[in-house]
């Protein structure tokens, strides 16, 4: 049984006699977020510095509404497809003229539906964890989908990429894949982070928490514990940043806890940087996670970070009590202490700021790229 290769040094490429090409598959969805920003970042990276080994195509078979208005270095193509019908022919068309050395598919589904795609095509997938395939099969296609996938699609496919290590070794064990498993941490944003101000100490204590605003992310089971915190640090404050379908929910919480006056609701759709810097520590209640890239981007900025211990992600990430501390799913009275110890001793904490913005240098675009490409070169020549 494969397990998860660690972290190390990159190696040199070699010198192909031809270059590799590659096609990465974007979701079909309507923002520009997680999968597609990570995925754009690793592969304009892999144009920069792996481009006289790699030709990098990224197929979009959707419109993003916050799409970077810059062109792409890598070869953006964009086909819509509203239809699975569609997808199923664009995916087809598109492999079958072009070639590829290796087709990258993000999630058990997508995979699944583009490797039938292919059916007669020699075609070779990887497939890419971002997320926690046990919370994937919720409805009837999907669980249909995934009993395709265990029976004939991994059983084909040489490599699966993961983003945390307990991802991919939870993985492998329920599915039994013999598939060579390698760990490619996402890739930390680098923000011009700024030195604190007056205005830093002078206003009150806040915590912060980035995401969707979904059942996933566990925003309800925060705002439960910032109204008992507060009960006992009346000048704390929380903001809750981001968007989506649960926020008039989370705004009902928040008036029927009495936090209307503590809780602000922000929306930054690209870069969470002022919410960072106007917070000093960083909360995460998920339920589950695949990793959880904002964890890293809160060590980014210095601040220390209290996490449910989720699958998977924050116990891959927070390994020294200098980073944060991990508490049980489920433990709220745990949540609140942690969030307690840390309102109570923001000062001796805020010691650790620079070993938390050195230890995430090892998740910067410019260190992880290299592991991306190894991963890429090996999975293309594999047999």
């Amino acid at each position: 049984m494969s397990t998860p290769e660690p972290m190390r040094p990159a190696t040199s490429p070699p010198s192909p006699s031809r270059k590799l090409r590659i096609l990465y598959i974007q979701p079909g969805t309507t923002l520009f977020a997680g999968i597609e920003r990570v995925v754009d970042s690793i592969c304009t990276e892999l144009v920069v510095q792996y481009g006289s080994e790699f030709d990098i195509d990224v197929l979009y078979t959707s419109q993003h509404e916050n799409f970077p208005a810059e062109t792409r270095k890598y070869n953006r193509i964009l086909r819509l497809a509203p239809t699975p019908l569609a997808r199923f022919h664009t995916y087809r068309e598109l492999i079958k003229a072009n070639r590829y050395d290796l087709v990258v598919v993000p999630q058990v589904e997508p995979l699944v539906f583009c490797w039938l795609s292919c059916l007669g095509l020699k075609t070779r997938f990887a497939l890419h964890l971002h997320g926690n395939p046990a919370h994937e099969r919720t409805h009837f296609k999907a669980r249909i989908m995934f009993l395709i996938a265990e029976t004939v699609v991994l059983r084909r496919i040489p490599y699966i990429f993961g983003t945390s290590p307990k991802q991919l070794s939870a993985f492998v064990k329920r599915y039994k894949t013999r598939s060579r498993t390698v760990w490619l941490p996402n890739p930390v944003r680098a923000f011009a982070v700024r030195g604190r101000g007056d205005n830093d100490n002078a206003r009150p204590i806040t915590f912060v928490n980035v995401g969707r605003f979904a059942y996933q992310k566990g925003q309800d089971i925060l705002l439960d514990a910032f109204a008992r915190l507060r009960a006992q640090r009346p000048d704390v404050r929380l903001k809750l940043v981001g968007h989506g379908r649960d926020e008039p929910a989370l705004r009902a919480q928040i008036e029927r806890l009495g936090l209307h006056d503590a809780v602000d609701v922000e929306y930054h759709p690209t870069d969470p940087h002022a919410a960072f810097e106007a917070s000093d520590i960083y909360v995460s209640t998920s339920r589950w996670e695949g990793w959880s890239l904002v964890i890293c981007e809160a060590l980014r900025f210095g601040l220390p970070v209290v996490a449910i211990d989720c699958d998977f992600g924050p116990s891959d990430i927070l390994t020294d009590r200098r980073l944060g501390e991990l508490v049980p799913l489920g433990d709220e009275a745990a949540l609140v202490e942690a969030m307690r110890y840390y309102h109570d001793n923001l000062g001796y904490e805020r010691g650790f700021s620079g070993y938390r913005k050195d230890y995430v240098d090892q998740f910067s675009l410019e260190n992880v790229v290299h592991r991306h490409a190894e991963a890429l070169r090996a999975a293309a020549k594999s047999e």
